[in-house]
């Protein structure tokens, strides 16, 4: 089946979390996602900004806990005000009943990275240019941390 992806040292993601992560399919704007796939559209989509690599994420349900919709939305709200300035595509993350907005974010994986520990998420998408997506875990956020409403 499938290895448990690393996560904060000795973690890993649980490995019904994983399954889940790996079955969800990602659609934003036209491009349409799959976790281990290449995506066509996705690859267009970079030549037209001429970037290598894009990322999905979202605020929603940190640490894969189910919060209420108000929460979700406001926090998705706040990841986008952190990311104003650069090319992004409103999205969704489905898999069976569980559906999250997603943000389609053109650029470096790094900032991403660090973007999606701040509002406690445990994996982001990877999209590269002539590649399959990938799901690449975050560590944890340092204890006491949480998601901000703005930014400096």
């Amino acid at each position: 089946m499938t290895h448990a992806l690393p996560w904060h040292g000795s973690h890993v993601l649980p490995p019904r979390l994983l399954l889940a992560y790996r079955r969800t399919r990602y659609v934003a704007g036209s491009v349409a996602v799959a976790i281990g796939e290449r995506s066509a559209a996705a690859d267009a989509l970079l030549a037209d900004h001429a970037a290598r690599t894009a990322v999905l994420l979202t605020a929603w349900n940190p640490a894969s806990r189910r919060m209420p919709a108000g929460w979700n939305h406001r926090m998705q709200q706040a990841m986008a005000a952190w990311l104003r300035g650069r090319a992004v595509v409103a999205g969704e993350g489905a898999w069976r009943r569980w559906r999250e907005a997603h943000l389609l974010v053109i650029g470096g994986v790094a900032p991403m990275v660090g973007l999606a520990r701040r509002f406690r998420q445990h994996a982001i998408v990877v999209l590269a240019r002539g590649r399959p997506a990938r799901l690449v875990a975050v560590t944890p956020p340092a204890r006491g941390a949480c998601a901000t409403t703005a930014h400096s």
